[in-house]
């Protein structure tokens, strides 16, 4: 288990983290229980390691005008690996897609996308998504509203995991 590879100290760090980036050291320390200089080095490693890739402010989307979230469904027509490499290094390039997922399944990939209006977002699925090389269909989903966005994962699980006896 990938999890065990930590101690409680750093998986606790990563927790608190997790929930509030923007906290000082000294602050992380106290939540963790160990002192400022070991704690700035434990986050240090845990950076270097990649079990923390970066730190991000939660932007809210409709704050800035972009109104219009949508799924995007596609099916790609060949599943090359060539191909499927393609279309995510095309997709990385696509700025109103915010996040791009493979999938097992009908479906190829699902796409996140963010847009001002659903005109921009229609100009995207009709001038650029569906006439991507590859691209043999695309389902969408209109996002009436969320009910949860919570990133990261949840540590009480993994927590409730370790303890259990092997």
């Amino acid at each position: 288990m990938a999890g065990a590879r930590l101690d409680p100290i750093d998986r606790k760090i990563l927790s608190e983290l997790q929930a509030n980036g923007r906290m000082t050291n000294v602050e992380l320390a106290k939540r963790v229980g160990i002192s400022a200089p070991p704690c700035l080095r434990r986050v240090r490693a845990l950076e270097e390691q990649g079990f923390i890739r970066g730190y991000h402010a939660d932007i809210d989307p409709r704050a800035l005008g972009f109104e219009v979230q949508v799924f995007a469904m596609v099916g790609l027509q060949s599943q090359a690996e060539a191909d499927l490499s393609a279309f995510e290094s095309r997709c990385r390039a696509w700025p109103l897609v915010r996040e791009c997922h493979m999938l097992n399944g009908e479906v190829d990939f699902i796409l996140k996308c963010v847009a001002p209006d659903l005109s921009t977002f229609q100009r995207f699925l009709t001038e650029e998504l569906t006439a991507a090389e590859n691209v043999a269909s695309v389902k969408t989903s209109l996002v009436i509203r969320g009910a949860k966005d919570e990133p990261g994962v949840p540590f009480d699980i993994l927590e409730a995991r370790l303890d259990q006896p092997a």
